[in-house]
């Protein structure tokens, strides 16, 4: 009985002793998320795609994102809206198109727009709430991977998990999430900031 009792403490130990080794990743990630929370802006380009009851959907999108600005979201394919343009303001996320609008409509009870999929994983890594951190490869990639929650307009539990390369710290894949269903994600082709114009294709 004796030796029962102790082995469950042991492991209690060597857990607290791993959390506490763990400052460098720490550091790390904070680094890392400081770089985004001071940032000017950023370019991205990523193939963003949704697959909800039955119904995919597909593009190739270009963001310029403004921090607690104005942000600028552009269709670069298909070719059928190629060149459809969006305009989102935080922190209501509103959204006001040029011409016609991104032919998918909203997602979830959060009412989530594909066309806000990127300017959300950059606010989500820069004001999320982390809750969970790992080092994980992504095709290949070695990279940090970080999940946020920020809660919806509506109270619901949006997540956000985004995988940043550990040589650099841009994002590799992003992932959006809302009461337990991913609802979008974005495959990163590339990725510069305004202030260092530093691009990192994938």
């Amino acid at each position: 009985m004796r030796l029962s009792k102790c082995v469950p403490m042991m492991t209690l130990l060597l857990l607290l002793a791993a959390c506490t080794g763990g400052g460098d990743g720490e550091n790390e990630t904070a680094g890392l998320r400081d770089r985004y929370h001071d940032m000017t802006g950023c370019t991205m380009e990523a193939a963003v795609s949704c697959d909800q009851e039955g119904l995919a959907w597909e593009a190739m999108l270009r963001c310029d994102y403004v921090p607690d600005g104005e942000s600028t979201v552009e269709v670069l394919s298909p070719e059928t809206i190629a060149g459809v343009k969006a305009i989102l303001s935080e922190p209501d996320w509103r959204l006001e198109y040029e011409g016609d609008s991104l032919n998918a409509g909203t997602l979830s009870s959060e009412e989530i727009s594909p066309a806000a999929c990127l300017p959300r994983l950059m606010s989500a890594l820069r004001d999320g709430w982390l809750l969970e951190e790992n080092e994980e490869d992504w095709n290949g990639v070695s990279c940090l991977r970080l999940t946020v929650d920020q809660t919806g307009v509506k109270d619901g539990k949006i997540l956000s998990t985004l995988w940043l390369r550990q040589d650099g710290g841009t994002p590799v894949r992003g992932e959006i999430a809302v009461d337990g269903e991913i609802i979008l994600t974005a495959d990163f082709t590339s990725f510069s900031f305004y202030d260092t114009m530093m691009e990192s294709d994938a």
